[in-house]
């Protein structure tokens, strides 16, 4: 079966003063068409960096992609050169980043800038490109669009500039489409509005969808599937209902458990994963989870475990899965 996008056995590593940085070591997912799928995990376990790397987007010094294949339709955009990269990005696969502010140019109109790529990719002349521009701000929820497209960044508030964003990452119809925590810098109630209008604009649209996280809670209703990443691993691949009802990994069950319950019948105190994440600075021969895990045996400081299936569609990298899986709290809090 052919995959619209399918990740190969991707390793990045940044060559820094202080060391080499072991950024994603190997990790693997598909997607397909429609499909959405979650990546999840704590700030520096890779998420970011996997999905940039696919893009072309790692800056180089100091990142390098050591080794892995990144294939869009069967072609493999790690081996593409910068030009035809250019032509892919935007076009094919587009990325929403986390702050509008910083990714929409401050010095040139919204127009300018949300007409940029449709000239480019889809050949539009000036008056088509705007009039494009208009259709996509009026399809995520901006009015009086065509009369704003000479507008600046700054005239827009925090959850516009991010609907703008939107806007661009969907204006040449892209296949699949990459949401890199585009809620972070938002209120509360905007970031609902945004996981919404995403939500609904792939069942629209059709495209596939990648989003990046570090709420798990926040993918529940949105996604298909999940890989949760630590330390540069995916540690668990699963159905998204599947990764909640019956987790098989201790990371992944001390997520769940850190989670705040509105259905709580009386108040219980939320479980913590005590510790600090890995230093990827150090390649890790053991379970990179171990020193934080309240389950390791001899075995978890010995040896990584790989990822091996643990049920239909579904992959955990624990010696322990199937102790982990019965597991109701986690480590015993």
């Amino acid at each position: 079966m052919t995959h619209l996008l399918e990740v190969q056995d991707l390793v990045t590593k940044f060559y820094t003063e202080d060391g080499i940085v072991h950024a994603v070591n190997g990790i693997s997912y598909t997607l397909d068409e429609g499909e959405s799928l979650g990546i999840v995990g704590e700030s520096g376990s890779g998420k970011s960096v996997g999905v940039l790397s696919v893009m072309g987007l790692i800056p180089s010094p100091p990142g390098k992609i050591e080794s892995g294949k990144a294939l869009l339709n069967g072609r493999d955009l790690l081996h593409l050169s910068k030009g035809e990269l250019q032509n892919v990005r935007g076009k094919e696969i587009a990325m929403i980043f986390q702050d509008p502010m910083t990714s929409l140019n401050p010095v040139l109109t919204i127009g300018k800038q949300l007409t940029e790529a449709v000239k480019l990719h889809l050949g539009m002349d000036s008056e088509a490109a705007n009039k494009r521009a208009a259709e996509m701000m009026h399809l995520v929820g901006l009015p009086n669009a065509a009369d704003r497209l000479n507008d600046y960044p700054h005239q827009f508030s925090g959850g516009q500039r991010q609907r703008i964003m939107i806007a661009m990452g969907l204006s040449c119809n892209p296949s699949v489409l990459i949401a890199d925590e585009p809620t972070t810098a938002l209120d509360v109630t905007i970031q609902a509005q945004i996981v919404e209008l995403i939500k609904q604009l792939q069942e629209k649209l059709g495209m596939a969808l990648i989003w990046i996280t570090h709420d798990l809670a926040l993918v529940a209703g949105m996604v298909d599937k999940v890989a949760v990443m630590y330390g540069g691993y995916i540690v668990e691949f699963a159905p998204v209902e599947d990764l909640y009802k019956q987790p098989n990994h201790p990371y992944t069950l001390g997520l769940l458990h850190a989670m705040p319950k509105i259905d709580a019948k009386e108040q219980t105190r939320l479980a913590s994963i005590e510790g600090m994440p890995p230093d990827l600075r150090l390649e890790l021969l053991q379970c990179p989870f171990a020193p934080r895990c309240p389950y390791a045996i001899d075995k978890c400081w010995q040896e990584n475990p790989s990822l091996i299936a643990t049920g239909p569609n579904r992959y955990s990298a624990c010696w322990r899965w199937e102790d982990i899986k019965e597991e109701k709290t986690f480590g015993g809090a």
